[in-house]
């Protein structure tokens, strides 16, 4: 038996095994990612220019120095000051408050004559409102006799304009970056979570697992349908068609079973023979395993018997067994398939060659259900549906039933799996040669 891939396919074998989980943990990290851009997106800035006349210089910086212009710098201050904001509070976008306004604001200057009054908004359209209106306010401001510098003549050198092909550009950054972090993110998240689930999950998922948990072998291991409705089961007993693969699983299957049967019955000599197929209640997609077996055995040619007897959990064969009680349109085969529900425990029709049992048992405490006796009973189990524990207490009803599992029947096997389920035959050595007593030799020599 080949032993579980712990190299680098491990992690991708977890990922896809739950990426319905890994896809939502991104999808919500996306979604944050997005809230995150609307409610905190990029700032945008728009300046607006003024022009100062020289005639109000009250002093100059030293020729050659690097110290700023004692004119200048009162003037960022007066830019800034409370009446200056005050007066563009009305006409700022959106409405804010005094404290609010001086944060967003910026004054500079880019030479000793302009003064420059930056904005700084989530919107550029609101950005260009609000240093228009503090560059206007200042402009009225230094006019008036209350300015403390003295009037002075100013005039808006550049207005602030819009720039909402910026605003555009750095609101698409913005989401190129918050979406696809978000994303990345969540998806990272997802996969830790994936793999703390994956440690916890004692379920059986590849074939040689399911094998070694009851110390029988699997005998086929091919996809099922999940039928959820009668109608459902209905279409599958009239129209199920294996692929390639799965018809020579199922091929191969019938075959062991009818040799182990004649092995277990030397003597009878009509020719019939009979399986019992045991699944799970937690396991639905398991039941479909002996309706396709029987299904592809009358497409075979053998006249088979789909039994639905007495069950453990009802629940679980009950749309089964409402299509079984109606039975199906004639098929290009007519007569090879025969449909039977039974609450007891019956007898198939003498001209019935093969007899499919489908029982459902429950896993915590199993207790196979009074169906008829068969010639082999097989265990049905979808790979990654069951634990070692519940496939040992199944096996153990069934023995003290009187019913010995001789074959696995897996459904839906793992794409990632490329073990068997084919336990290894223990090679019998020969018997041991016995001394044996060697009579009549003469033992003396006479002379």
């Amino acid at each position: 038996m080949s032993q579980p891939g712990r190299g680098p396919r491990r992690p991708i074998q977890i990922v896809r095994r739950h990426k319905v989980l890994v896809g939502i943990m991104a999808a919500l990290g996306l979604l944050v990612g997005g809230g995150y851009a609307a409610f905190d997106p990029i700032e945008v800035t728009s300046t607006a220019l003024v022009l100062l006349t020289q005639t109000g210089q009250s002093g100059a910086s030293v020729p050659g120095s690097n110290a700023p212009d004692p004119y200048t710098v009162t003037q960022e201050v007066i830019a800034k000051s409370t009446p200056v904001l005050l007066g563009a509070l009305p006409h700022v976008r959106p409405a804010m408050s005094l404290i609010e306004l001086r944060q967003a604001v910026e004054i500079g200057s880019d030479t000793t004559y302009i003064i420059s009054v930056s904005a700084k908004e989530k919107n550029a359209a609101d950005a260009t409102a609000t240093a228009n209106a503090v560059a206007g306010s200042y402009i009225s401001y230094i006019g008036s006799a209350s300015s403390p510098d003295g009037r002075v003549q100013a005039q808006l050198f550049q207005q602030a304009t819009n720039g909402a092909e910026t605003g555009r550009i750095k609101q698409v950054v913005s989401n190129g970056i918050y979406l696809p972090v978000g994303a990345l993110f969540g998806a990272l998240l997802g996969i830790a979570v994936a793999v703390a689930v994956n440690r916890r999950d004692r379920r059986l998922r590849k074939r040689d697992e399911i094998a070694s948990s009851i110390g029988v072998g699997v005998l086929a291991s091919f996809p099922v349908g999940q039928p959820s409705s009668a109608a459902k089961w209905t279409r599958l007993l009239e129209d199920y068609e294996p692929g390639a693969q799965t018809a020579l699983q199922l091929r191969n299957a019938i075959k062991q079973l009818e040799t182990a049967a004649g092995e277990a019955s030397p003597g009878h000599g009509n020719g019939r023979w009979s399986v019992t197929v045991l699944s799970l209640s937690s396991d639905p997609r398991a039941v479909a395993l002996g309706a396709q077996l029987a299904v592809f055995a009358a497409a075979q040619g053998i006249r088979t018997a789909l039994v639905i007897g007495p069950q453990q959990d009802g629940k679980v064969t009950a749309a089964l067994r409402t299509a079984c009680a109606t039975p199906p349109a004639p098929s290009e085969q007519p007569g090879y398939l025969r449909l039977i529900v039974s609450d007891s425990d019956t007898d198939v029709p003498r001209d019935v060659t093969l007899a499919v049992v489908v029982a459902v048992v429950d896993g915590r405490n199993p207790q196979v259900p009074a169906t008829m006796r068969t010639t082999a009973t097989l265990l049905g189990v979808s790979a990654g549906a069951a634990t070692a524990d519940q496939l040992a207490r199944v096996a153990i009803s069934a023995v003290s039933d009187g019913r010995e599992i001789t074959g696995i029947l897996v459904a839906d096997p793992d794409s990632d799996d490329a073990t068997t389920g084919r336990l290894p035959q223990l090679v019998r050595r020969p018997p041991r040669a016995m001394p044996t007593r060697v009579t009549r030799i003469a033992t003396e020599i006479r002379r």
